[in-house]
């Protein structure tokens, strides 16, 4: 299969690298001071772009992507209020995209484990869910996407939750809003810690990334996935039709 790059930093790296290890060919790299190759032939000859950029970088990537005819899949964050837009384009066949939050198989999972745990909190008023998410200094945007997605299934499981916030200094927070808060430091991966706490006892589910190879093996494996297909998919739609766990990844 082959491949275009866009954005060429860690992510980028190890994604040349996994996919050379699992035979793919890649075509064209693009960062920031050649964008110009979204419109060269070597980019239209990809089968699929993986792109990791930035928050502002990001649209227009997956719509130059569009226009070079060439699916993307799509890792960065912080940009999702755009998201309707270009879903609504691949929907009418203007494109085509996955997009994931987190492409770990391991945060996947996880997300599974959080919606069921917040769907059985529903009869147990008791405990209080708080999330606290770690990232790399260098991650600029906060919560982290993975955060945002596992709060909105939170939110979608629970009566008594109808939002997620960041916590204000000095500000009582609402009984009725999930607090979720960010950690940057160091060189951390990522980390994603939820707990319901009540009076007696308190309940934590933890996912810890011990490395950026997950995030990188789970692209390639997307890339080879959406390869020959048309319109918008996230990780979900990926991992349902690969495993026979069907209804879990939603």
């Amino acid at each position: 299969m082959k491949i275009a790059i866009i954005g060429y930093g860690r992510m980028g790296h190890l994604i040349e690298e996994i996919a050379k290890e699992r035979g793919h060919k890649i075509v064209c790299i693009i960062d920031a001071d050649n964008t110009s190759d979204f419109d060269t032939p070597e980019f239209k000859s990809a089968d699929v772009a993986i792109e990791f950029t930035t928050p502002g970088s990001a649209v227009d990537s997956t719509l130059a992507s569009f226009a070079a005819g060439v699916p993307v899949v799509v890792g960065t964050t912080g940009w999702t209020d755009s998201l309707p837009d270009i879903k609504d384009m691949c929907e009418k066949g203007r494109g085509t995209m996955l997009f994931a939050s987190n492409f770990s198989i391991g945060v996947n999972i996880f997300r599974a484990v959080n919606k069921y745990l917040a769907s059985v909190m529903n009869d147990f008023p008791e405990y209080t869910p708080s999330m606290t998410e770690i990232h790399h200094i260098h991650k600029l945007d906060h919560p982290s996407g993975t955060a945002v997605t596992l709060a909105g299934d939170i939110v979608q499981s629970m009566a008594r939750i109808d939002r997620w916030e960041e916590p204000e200094p000095g500000k009582v927070p609402d009984k009725h809003a999930l607090q979720v808060n960010h950690v940057r430091e160091g060189e951390v991966p990522g980390t994603h810690v939820i707990t319901w706490d009540s009076p007696v006892d308190s309940i934590t589910i933890r996912h810890e990334a011990k490395s950026r190879v997950g995030f990188a093996f789970g692209a390639v494996r997307a890339a080879e996935w959406l390869k020959g297909r048309k319109g918008f998919f996230t990780i979900a739609d990926m991992l349902s039709d690969v495993t026979r766990t069907k209804g879990l990844f939603v």
